[in-house]
């Protein structure tokens, strides 16, 4: 059995084109492309503040990426295997990585029925639906299709609720989903395609395979996470700290943890979110330097919004031989009229928002009735926000990178069945759900009352003002040590009491006298006049820098010093 589910996970991860069979391709003109896609990421992102706010990037970036196949002759080669390792592992690690944990433990009811029984619901019968519409599309591709659009993306419903009055509660609950059904969604995947390229699938060996995968994915992410960073650690603490070195080494455990498990017989997918969830916590040890940390955090930024951005453009660029070869696809079909293809893409998508809305309009009904019976208060749920959640349900970059991972041949050399049409549904379905929740997401979301989260302490401030009261107390410690035995003992009596004001302005700044207004107004006035002297301090700076009067090394450090101190103002 063990030998069976070895070769059935060779047969999947095999690149069924042989590179002796394809075609060769001038690496300078492919490298061009790939420079050319990284500049409309960064034009996209200025379009994206001059147009109007309804227009969400991720539809920026695919007409950009038209226009690029457009002025170019040459198309971006795509091996689905390497597509597959170079973007999802860092995808999904970073979504596990910033998981927001506090919403997963007060809705983790709800997130998990939209995440597991949402993903598995849309994979059967989405699944069948698709094959009953499209008949010349096997089940298994069919089954494989409906699971790689049941992920939703976070970043494109983001850029869509953006500047829009959406509830706290709702942005948790979505943002909790999306980080979670990109693993269940792409297991399911990856089981279809090996259904497809078997031609066989049984329900018990897939239930004891998918245990296999889980448990040594999961705990492969966990233990390499663990291990290299406490190495690295240790390492800091005996030779000093590296900043350059501990960002490469969070570059790099996505893709350790991906490679591990798959030789290891684990699921790749599922190391990476279990990996970048295990950096959440072990991030809370405080044992980096906050310089490393700001480092990481703004290189992780750029990573995140680089590779999302790719994966947009890569669409757009993709399209028209991706129609093309869809159209061509259809011809083999009883329905050889291209506009059916936008049938399918429109059906797929209805399809999709009928279930999500039954699901969680039912799920939101039985969560209701559940705190009546323990005596909690409980509400109806508002249509309004259900068919929000609904049309929120938009996908993305999981999706598209998913699909493009499909085998181009099965074992036998003969063509996958009905990839071309499975690829061009996936795109539009992207493409749809993005136009649909763009136009309609932000009608409904209007006057849209706040959910009671909105209207409470997340605890954010009590947590600043905990942390007040625990550094008054250690400054006053440090200040008897510091100042022991020292003639000017009145400097560190000074320095301490300007430290500490500034722990207890915050403090009773947000207390609820008579003068917890004005102290805040003259806080927000006290932040704008250091953000101007900043501001000032740089340019003179520059200025000292450019007549030479201060090294360029310099004034590098001392502008990097107040760039900080104004993100923290800000």
């Amino acid at each position: 059995m063990r030998e069976g589910r070895v070769a059935l996970r060779a047969r999947l991860l095999r690149d069924n084109v042989g590179a002796g069979e394809r075609e060769e391709r001038p690496q300078v003109g492919a490298i061009g492309i790939v420079l050319f896609m990284l500049a409309a990421v960064i034009v996209s992102a200025i379009i994206v503040r001059v147009l109007p706010r309804a227009i969400p990037t991720p539809l920026v970036q695919i007409a950009l990426g038209a226009v690029i196949a457009a002025v170019s002759d040459q198309e971006v080669p795509l091996d689905p295997e390497v597509f597959f390792l170079l973007l999802l592992p860092p995808l999904l690690f970073l979504d596990g990585w910033r998981i927001p944990t506090p919403a997963l433990r007060q809705d983790k009811v709800m997130i998990l029925e939209l995440a597991l029984g949402l993903v598995f619901l849309t994979v059967l019968g989405v699944g069948f639906f698709i094959h009953w519409m499209i008949p010349a599309m096997p089940y298994p591709v069919a089954f494989a299709l409906a699971a790689i659009v049941s992920p939703t993306d976070p970043v494109a419903v983001s850029a869509i609720t953006a500047r829009a009055p959406v509830p706290k509660r709702f942005l948790h609950v979505l943002e909790g989903e999306s980080l979670l059904n990109d693993a269940s969604g792409l297991v399911c995947f990856r089981f279809a395609v090996a259904a497809a390229i078997t031609g066989s699938f049984a329900l018990t060996s897939a239930v004891l395979t998918f245990v296999q995968l889980a448990l040594i994915g999961v705990a492969t992410g966990i233990a390499l996470t663990i291990g290299v960073m406490r190495a690295t650690h240790w390492i800091s603490r005996r030779f000093g700290e590296e900043s350059g070195s501990h960002v490469l080494v969070s570059l790099l455990i996505p893709f350790l943890a991906y490679e591990a498990a798959e030789h290891l017989g684990g699921s790749g997918i599922l190391a990476a979110v279990a990996a970048g969830i295990t950096m959440s916590f072990v991030e809370l040890s405080g044992s980096v330097r906050s310089g490393t940390r700001v480092q990481r955090r703004a290189v992780w930024d750029t990573v995140h919004f680089a590779l999302n951005g790719i994966v947009f453009v890569l669409l757009g660029e993709q399209f028209p031989a991706i129609i093309a070869d869809a159209a061509s696809a259809m011809r083999a079909t009883n329905k050889s009229e291209v506009w059916w293809l936008i049938v399918y893409v429109l059906a797929i998508n209805l399809a999709l928002a009928a279930l999500r809305f039954g699901w969680v309009w039912i799920s939101l009904r039985v969560g209701a009735r559940l705190k009546a019976a323990r005596g909690q208060p409980a509400e109806d749920p508002d249509f309004r926000l259900v068919a929000a959640m609904s049309l929120a349900g938009v996908r993305g970059a999981i999706t598209l990178a998913g699909v493009l991972t499909l085998p181009l041949a099965l074992p036998d050399g003969s063509p996958f069945p009905a990839r071309d049409l499975a690829v061009f549904l996936a795109a539009g379905v992207i493409i749809a759900s993005l136009l649909a929740s763009s136009i309609l997401l932000p009608r409904l979301l209007h006057g849209l009352a706040p959910s009671p989260s909105d209207t409470e302490s997340d605890g954010v401030e009590r947590a600043r003002i905990a942390a007040a009261r625990a550094a008054i107390p250690a400054v006053e410690e440090a200040l008897h040590e510091m100042a022991s035995g020292q003639q000017d003992a009145d400097l560190y009596a000074q320095a301490a009491r300007r430290v500490m004001d500034v722990y207890r302005r915050r403090i009773e700044g947000h207390t609820l006298d008579q003068n917890a207004e004005r102290i805040r107004k003259c806080d927000e006035i006290e932040r704008q006049l250091r953000l101007t002297g900043l501001r000032t301090e740089r340019e003179a700076l520059f200025a000292l820098a450019r007549a030479g009067e201060l090294s360029n090394a310099d004034s590098r450090r001392l502008v990097h010093e107040i760039d900080l101190l104004e993100e923290r103002f800000r």
